[in-house]
């Protein structure tokens, strides 16, 4: 590949996603910031009943919620007195690929359908791979997922091969490359050779499969407990899952429940470094996407992101990488249910959280993944070893990511570590500035204030204090 032909694909990028989404997005652009949000996710013309429909009638969505009564009973016997919520899981692995990710790829692979293309593609190294899979085959679609799989020397992480060979056994073609810029390349080199659908997970199709989850959530803990949940808890990684999952809960009209986003503590490693691509145990849900994307979400492969997470979260918190293999564990041993480590990044954070809120409160843990050889802990766990990471035994503090996993040997040693969100709006804001050149526009700063979860007032103030530092 030389630079010229890398640079002729890049400068048709506009026209290659238009084509590859059927999504005009320049009707709901204004400039270069602003966005006809609420427009942009109506553009997919499906109501919230016809989508609930679609993924019934390919065995998506409706998963069962369990109330873990172990886990809780243990939570409870370290919390206050009085304290302690009971913990649920919406158990996502029952979907047809094994993750909540069917329900983003259901109404893309349906739409694709049914607007005649041949197939979609996906870029992505984690479960939404398979989930693209799946619905492409029940639709009688073709399907290509492009992998980031190895570093320079080749070697691969066993959750990712085990993601390729899920996407191959259920009919997808996986094309697989190292760590770097090259993937956005291939996507729409993919795209544009192809004529394939663009199943993005930023796009609104993506977003509103999701809002199913959010809405079923709290028909579950209705029909449990006979009341709402206090907090649900959602693993963060590009966005996608805590903004479907919040705008589920509002529809249901639940917007007093807390939304709170929890990604693996991945500070100070770089996602597209070739050294450190192989030094972290977890492909997704890490701060090396979640703080990217809550201070730019429109780093995307659309023109504008419908994943826009700072807009729901209540509460944005991290956990560490031996907090998470510890909760995989547990969910297996004290209530009988192995699920894959990724899939448990909430559920290690709804360990220390439930503790706060009154016994008779209901926190909701909004996934499970299926598990396979790749992905179990003791896999990811060698494999670290295998290129220098140390595994031994301790707490959140005695972790160093890409250098040290600190394996806890008792729930007390959990802990969550809080994002100051006001932090990650200044940062937001120093983007959407840069961007602007200048000071923004009445229009502009409604925008803003609607896009960080912000008051007017509240917006004012964090853009004098950008402008003070």
């Amino acid at each position: 590949m030389t630079a010229s032909a890398y640079q002729a694909v890049m400068d048709r990028k506009a026209q290659i996603l238009r084509q590859a989404t059927g999504i005009d997005y320049e009707r709901y652009l204004d400039g270069p910031l602003l966005v006809d949000y609420a427009g942009l996710m109506t553009s997919t013309g499906y109501s919230p009943a016809e989508v609930r429909a679609l993924q019934r009638a390919r065995g998506v969505g409706d998963t069962p919620m369990l109330e873990l009564r172990n886990i809780t009973e243990l939570v409870r016997s370290l919390a206050r007195p009085g304290c302690g919520a009971r913990i649920f899981v919406k158990d996502e692995a029952a979907n047809p690929s094994g993750s909540f990710k069917d329900r983003r790829a259901s109404i893309s692979a349906h739409h694709a359908k049914r607007m005649g293309y041949g197939g979609i593609v996906a870029a992505t190294s984690g479960n939404y791979g398979a989930a693209v899979a799946s619905q492409a085959a029940m639709c009688g679609l073709g399907a290509i997922v492009i992998q980031e799989a190895y570093d320079s020397e080749g070697r691969g992480q066993p959750e990712i091969l085990e993601k390729a060979r899920k996407c191959e056994a259920l009919g997808a073609e996986v094309i697989q490359t190292t760590v770097g810029p090259e993937l956005f390349y291939l996507l729409l080199k993919v795209l544009e050779e192809t004529g394939w659908f663009n199943a993005s997970l930023y796009t609104p199709f993506s977003i509103q499969g999701i809002e199913t989850l959010g809405e079923e959530i709290i028909e579950g803990a209705i029909a449990l407990t006979g009341r709402r949940p206090a907090m649900v808890i959602c693993t963060h990684a590009g966005g996608g899952m805590c903004t479907g999952v919040a705008r589920g809960l509002r529809s249901a009209g639940s917007e007093k429940t807390r939304v709170v986003g929890v990604s693996v503590d991945l500070t100070n490693l770089h996602m597209a470094s070739d050294r450190d691509f192989n030094r972290k145990s977890f492909t997704t849900g890490h701060t090396g996407f979640s703080v990217p994307f809550t201070t730019w979400p429109d780093r995307a492969d659309v023109p504008r992101n419908a994943a826009r997470s700072l807009r729901y979260l209540d509460r944005f918190v991290t956990v560490s990488q031996g907090s998470v293999f510890f909760a995989t564990e547990l969910l297996a041993q004290a209530e009988g249910l192995e699920r894959g480590p990724a899939g448990n990044i909430s559920l290690a954070a709804a360990l220390v959280l439930a503790r706060e809120l009154p016994r008779d409160e209901v926190v909701v843990v909004t996934e499970t993944e299926y598990t396979g050889a790749g992905k179990t802990p003791w896999a990811q766990l060698s494999f670290a070893r295998s290129v220098g990471v140390q595994v031994v035994n301790g707490g959140p503090a005695d972790e160093q990511p890409g250098e040290v996993i600190a394996l806890p040997l008792a729930l007390e040693q959990l802990a969550c570590r809080e994002i100051d969100l006001d932090a990650v709006r200044r940062s937001y804001l120093r983007h959407a500035i840069a961007l602007l050149g200048r000071p923004p526009s009445a229009a502009e700063r409604a925008f803003l204030a609607e896009d960080s979860n912000l008051t007017p007032g509240e917006l004012e103030t964090l853009l004098t204090s950008n402008a003070a530092d």
